[in-house]
């Protein structure tokens, strides 16, 4: 088992801090994007919102949630152990699983074979969608 990324909140307070805490990061990605893209001002203030930058910052957030990968014996084994909900996407019959337990005992986790990258990406979309977007 190994464990990728940096943000692992034990509470919503503590998810709240550390959304706000890519705020400013998501700001300076959208208008270095902006500035590649040669937008001049006028064009930047017509295509560059506050719900641009919002979707910058749920997207950095959400890529830095902390993701288990493991193979499905040692996942079953921690939900054995754990005593929230867990939400399962994928086929139970692949051999490895990446999973991300929210603040709320709340879980998700995606199965996968072989493209453990894809999973941990497609887990961590999940993840913010289903624990943390009405909440933040």
């Amino acid at each position: 088992m190994h464990t990728v990324g940096t943000f692992a909140p034990d509470t919503l307070e503590e998810a709240r801090e550390q959304y706000d805490s890519v705020g400013p990061a998501a700001q300076t990605v959208v208008r270095e994007v902006a500035r590649a893209m040669d937008f001049d001002r006028e064009e930047y203030g017509d295509r560059v919102s506050s719900d641009v930058v919002e979707t910058a910052r749920d997207a950095l957030f959400a890529s830095l949630l902390t993701v288990h990968v493991a193979s499905r014996e040692e996942y079953d084994e921690w939900r054995d152990g754990y005593d929230g909900e867990v939400i399962e996407a994928g086929s139970e019959h692949v051999d490895n699983v990446a999973w991300h337990a929210g603040p709320a005992d709340e879980a998700v986790a995606a199965t996968f074979q072989e493209q453990e990258e894809a999973a941990i990406a497609t887990l961590r979309r999940q993840a913010f969608g289903r624990l943390y977007r009405e909440q933040l």
